[in-house]
């Protein structure tokens, strides 16, 4: 059933008229209040909504009737009617979610193409959430992977391999951008696997000194070095019996490149200025979000090492590769914040959803759940706006933020955080949402001297 939403009653006859003779079933509404009722019925599943509800408002009522109808009804599609003229008021509504406009007067099967393919698409789109809302369901009976939201076929069927890959005990290497959720899926391998009951030890080696970076993987003995008044285990024989996730492992330094292969290899290591060979019983889980082909190509990572960690090699889509997922995640995020600061009346607004939705998200999960907290932590109302969640875009949402807008803005979240953390680039780091390595090269990008780090 399609809902025909105008005031002029010769409008609503003609599309009536059309529409029927194309097969159609059609309820009319001659107000924003009557457009609202009827999309409320569960068997309308579009809207054609007239753009020029008032004319004296120069369309702020048929813009806030979309708004109302998306609130209400997010799947729903609505196709908008508009004057030729008001070309820039069919454009805000698009920016608000209408999933396409007609120009008046209208070709009758331009018209019907139209609602056509915009009821196809919608259908689609159910589908394909009842498919991935089955197919979740289905991997939950497999195994734990609910700390990973999403419904994307891409991810489904990642998370369907995952969950075969992690029975087993081979090597795995994760690739995929920074803040794509490699922690979180090496976590749910491990929970996933027979070796479930052991520890599940987390290195980031891309954060960790050249000269630290052997001790703290293969642990080390009394007198190794001069700081070294006693003996200590790395962090593999902490990882006995179960699983070590190592993060940006592309960072890797040459020397730990080599010990790394061994204990790949034969499962055994030497701790740092011992003889003494240890064996140790682990899976390795790695993450990278280099490209290693290309670092073995400039001679910064070994070849052999590279074909033992990736005996499975899974890949985390971007965000921008999900955009179905944002809503999911934000409200997810959002509620979780509500929690965390006690602000239980929190929500998103229609034109909050569509900027994040738009937004192209270089930092990915870890920028739009950071995005999410702020703005509920700063915010003095509880209805998110599209300004509070991404108060540095002055263009109307759905344009994105300019590249070089964004870089204005990473320098300058940088500059503060060294200014805050007097230099420690550990502390910054951390704030930033980074690693150490990831700051380094973000540094160098922008300019910004890298001071020694104070002590603490």
């Amino acid at each position: 059933m399609i809902l025909v939403a105008d005031d002029d009653d010769a409008i609503r006859a003609s599309l009536r008229l059309l529409l029927s003779q194309r097969g159609y079933a059609v309820v009319e509404a001659a107000t924003a209040d009557e457009a609202l009722s009827a999309a409320a019925r569960p068997e309308v599943e579009l809207v054609l909504q007239d753009m020029n509800f008032s004319r004296s408002t120069g369309g702020d009522e048929g813009l806030e009737l979309l708004r109302r109808l998306r609130a209400a009804r997010p799947e729903l599609p609505v196709v908008l009617l508009t004057a030729w003229g008001s070309i820039p008021l069919a454009v805000a509504g698009m920016r608000a979610g209408a999933a396409d406009f007609l120009t008046k007067p209208w070709e009758n099967d331009l018209l019907a193409s139209t609602v056509a393919t915009a009821l196809g698409l919608a259908r689609a789109r159910r589908e394909v959430a009842r498919d991935a809302a089955g197919r979740r369901e289905a991997l939950a009976a497999r195994g734990e992977f609910s700390a990973i939201l999403g419904e994307d076929p891409k991810l489904v069927a990642l998370l369907e391999l995952a969950a075969r890959v992690a029975r087993s005990d081979a090597s795995v290497l994760l690739t995929g951008e920074s803040g794509t959720g490699k922690e979180l899926l090496a976590a749910a391998i491990h929970a996933n696997s027979g070796r479930r009951e052991g520890p599940f030890v987390q290195v980031n080696v891309g954060g960790l000194p050249t000269q630290l970076l052997e001790s703290e993987l293969f642990g080390h003995v009394r007198g190794a070095y001069t700081d070294a008044r006693s003996d200590r285990k790395g962090r593999f024989e902490l990882a006995h019996g179960g699983t070590i996730f190592l993060d940006e492992i592309g960072e890797l330094e040459p020397a730990a490149q080599v010990k790394l292969l061994r204990v790949l290899q034969d499962r055994s290591f030497e701790p740092l200025g011992s003889s003494t060979t240890r064996r140790v019983d682990v899976r390795v889980v790695s993450a990278t979000n280099r490209d290693l082909g290309e670092l073995i190509a400039a001679g910064g990572f070994r070849e052999d090492l590279y074909y033992r960690l990736n005996l499975i090699t899974l890949h985390l889509p971007p965000l921008r590769d999900r955009r179905a997922d944002i809503e999911l995640l934000a409200r997810a995020f959002l509620a979780s914040a509500a929690r965390a600061h006690g602000r239980p009346g929190l929500a998103l607004s229609q034109a909050a959803l569509a900027a994040l939705a738009a937004r192209r998200w270089p930092g990915n999960i870890r920028e739009l759940r950071q995005t999410i907290e702020r703005a509920a932590i700063l915010a003095d109302h509880d209805l998110l706006t599209a300004s509070d969640l991404l108060p540095e875009a002055e263009e109307p949402p759905g344009a994105g933020p300019a590249e070089g807008r964004l870089e204005t803005l990473e320098r300058t979240a940088i500059e503060r955080a060294l200014a805050a953390h007097r230099g420690n680039l550990t502390r910054v780091a951390a704030e930033l949402g980074i690693s150490r390595q990831a700051l380094y090269r973000r540094l160098e990008r922008h300019g910004l001297e890298r001071a020694e780090e104070p002590p603490g």
